[in-house]
């Protein structure tokens, strides 16, 4: 239990989430049931509102005194950011991440929510609907793979190769425009480089030593938090571009995860401008 919050029962209520809101609408909506929010790619989907607002019901039951942070909530309701960062407890909740992909019919999305405890992360979770399989993490408790039939396996990220080696995701979409432009020519010094279009998938990929980095700007807290603790606790090491730890707080600048700290510094020194 994560500073009273249950995070087994937390994981399930994901999973109940998604097999009543998600899964049933996954290549079943409609043009209405797809919005645009800031632009093209930003978009919200009939299934994300409806799973935020199974989760939320559900958290206020398993944390009655949290402060329920989702993304589709804080669209509508802004200063729920300024709460998060003095709550004593908070919950936060990406109810669709990738939704993109998910409004695309593709098969790539998760869910996720995190824990946090007067402004540190303590607890996380990434549920693959697909898969029907958990990744959890408690601060200082390491991290695991729940598969669907309750085995439970520890997660270790991968062993640290060079950066020319390396595997790894970059979401270079919200970079300013001259660091994008500086960031693109410098992946070639990289030996496979991708952008999922879901950080929860991302994430997970990491955790598991099956990339060695991941690379974002945008920090909104419901599309990290619970990875980079999931990183973290399996070995890695995660930081924001100029060394400082990232937070709840956070919501700017550039965030790197990568399996070790050299590589992490690897990814820094050559990728990022100066």
């Amino acid at each position: 239990m994560t500073r009273s919050v249950d995070m087994e029962r937390l994981a399930e209520i994901l999973r109940e989430a998604a097999k009543a809101e998600i899964m049933p609408r996954f290549r079943n909506l409609s043009d209405a049931d797809i919005r645009e929010k800031a632009s093209a790619t930003d978009l919200v989907t009939e299934a994300d509102e409806a799973a935020e607002r199974f989760i939320a019901r559900e958290c206020r039951a398993l944390a009655p005194g949290a402060l329920f942070v989702g993304e589709e909530s804080v669209a509508a309701e802004p200063h729920l950011l300024d709460q998060l960062d003095c709550a004593d407890l908070a919950i936060v909740v990406d109810p669709v991440d990738g939704t993109a992909n998910f409004a695309a019919g593709v098969p790539l999305f998760a869910v996720m929510a995190a824990v946090v405890a007067k402004g540190d992360a303590v607890g996380g979770v990434i549920y693959d609907p697909l898969g029907d399989d958990f990744m959890l993490a408690e601060k200082g408790a390491g991290a695991v793979r729940r598969t669907p039939s309750g085995d439970t396996q520890k997660l270790t990220t991968a062993k640290p190769v060079a950066l020319s080696d390396a595997v790894g995701c970059v979401s270079a979409t919200h970079f300013p425009a001259d660091e994008k432009a500086a960031l693109l020519p410098r992946l070639g010094t990289v030996k496979i480089f991708g952008n999922y279009r879901c950080a929860g998938h991302e994430y997970r990929l990491l955790a598991s030593g099956g990339t060695h980095f991941s690379l974002y700007a945008k920090l909104m807290p419901w599309d990290h938090l619970a990875g980079c603790l999931l990183v973290a606790e399996a070995g890695g090491h995660v930081a924001k571009a100029d060394g400082s730890s990232y937070t709840p707080r956070d919501r700017g600048g550039s965030l790197i995860a990568a399996c070790d700290p050299g590589l992490w510094r690897d990814v820094r020194d050559g990728l990022l401008p100066v």
